[in-house]
């Protein structure tokens, strides 16, 4: 099979051919069809992340159809479209897994980071962290989901019932985030890189009530804030436009240190918190909360082999939305030798 190789930190990624993965109990191997280009990727790529098992095949927003099953897999079929997302195993016995909060898991493993991800033609995924997923949209539309939808879900479960919300780094969290926190009625601001204008108009033409720059302040003050930019610095930003008893939640996986601030900034009951991965539980409401009326997912989509170049637009923000590598259209056969 093809695959996408990181060798180690600060590396362009290679095609490779290896050989295809064989399932063992409890898993499933994949054709991959389709995988989301992550911002974690990119902390991956450039060492910030720790504890990586080099070389990796990066990927954890993967949409693909059961090729094959390990022994003892049950309530799955071939050729069933499935989910894979970032969390990939969890011990099940520690004190964060028996009290509903296995995201916390101290042995938990990822994705595309211990565990093989979907940068290739196949990949292997243990079947009780799977996601079954529904036949349409097309599989770059699905692939956003498993981790800028599933991670600004549990962002935006954190805002509470916040009203007013605040969501700054306009990427493929925060447009999907958008969409459902208007279709709930609340009041999206959406704070961009200054003199954004293009992010802006995107954001006002998914439903936020208002755009501008990250150091401009909003009409109004917040309820709540979500921050999908890995800069700490818009943290004691965000802390300054929030109303008494609000929340800044920061929901990416690595971000630049915070600066300082006034305590005063943060009296009045104000509160900073963090988003820790996800769980399945997470995934099972997600799905269910965006059934009825699914989000618009706006993606740029590029082959396997362009997996450094998607990586690199990531950065530099050059598209609206999320990136996705096209790996396998659905008439490419999943079935494996």
């Amino acid at each position: 099979m093809r695959a996408m190789v990181l060798d180690g930190p600060g590396q362009p990624l290679r095609l490779a051919e290896l050989p295809c993965p064989v399932p063992h109990a409890g898993q499933l191997l994949l054709a991959v069809q389709a995988c989301g280009v992550c911002r974690t990727d990119l902390h991956l790529r450039d060492g910030e992340l720790p504890d990586a098992v080099w070389p990796l095949v990066p990927g954890h927003e993967i949409v693909a159809r059961v090729a094959g099953l390990g022994p003892g897999v049950r309530g799955w079929r071939q050729g069933q479209r499935v989910g894979v997302p970032w969390l990939g195993w969890t011990c099940g016995h520690c004190r964060f897994c028996t009290s509903g909060r296995e995201n916390l898991c101290v042995q938990a493993c990822f994705t595309g980071y211990q565990l093989p991800g979907g940068y290739a033609e196949y990949t292997l995924a243990d079947a009780r962290y799977c996601l079954p997923l529904p036949e349409t949209p097309a599989p770059e539309h699905l692939a956003p989901l498993l981790c800028a939808g599933l991670i600004g879900y549990r962002a935006l479960r954190m805002a509470g019932d916040a009203g007013r919300l605040g969501i700054y780094g306009f990427g493929a969290a925060a447009h999907l985030i958008t969409q459902l926190a208007c279709g709930q009625g609340r009041a999206v601001y959406a704070f961009t890189r200054p003199g954004d204008g293009a992010s802006q108009a995107f954001a006002l033409s998914l439903g936020a009530c208002w755009a501008g720059g990250s150091d401009a302040p909003p009409p109004e003050p917040l309820d709540a804030a979500l921050i999908f930019a890995p800069a700490g610095a818009l943290v004691p930003l965000a802390l300054r436009h929030l109303d008494k008893g609000g929340c800044v939640v920061c929901a990416g996986i690595h971000m630049s240190d915070i600066p300082g601030f006034p305590y005063a900034w943060l009296w009045g009951e104000r509160s900073i918190r963090s988003v820790a991965h996800l769980t399945r539980a997470d995934g099972q409401a997600f799905f269910e909360a965006i059934r009825q009326a699914p989000p618009r997912t706006e993606v740029r989509v590029f082959p396997l082999e362009q997996a450094n170049e998607a990586l690199e637009q990531l950065r530099r923000g050059a598209f609206q939305g999320a990136a996705v590598l096209r790996v396998a259209g659905d008439e490419a056969a999943w079935t494996a030798e």
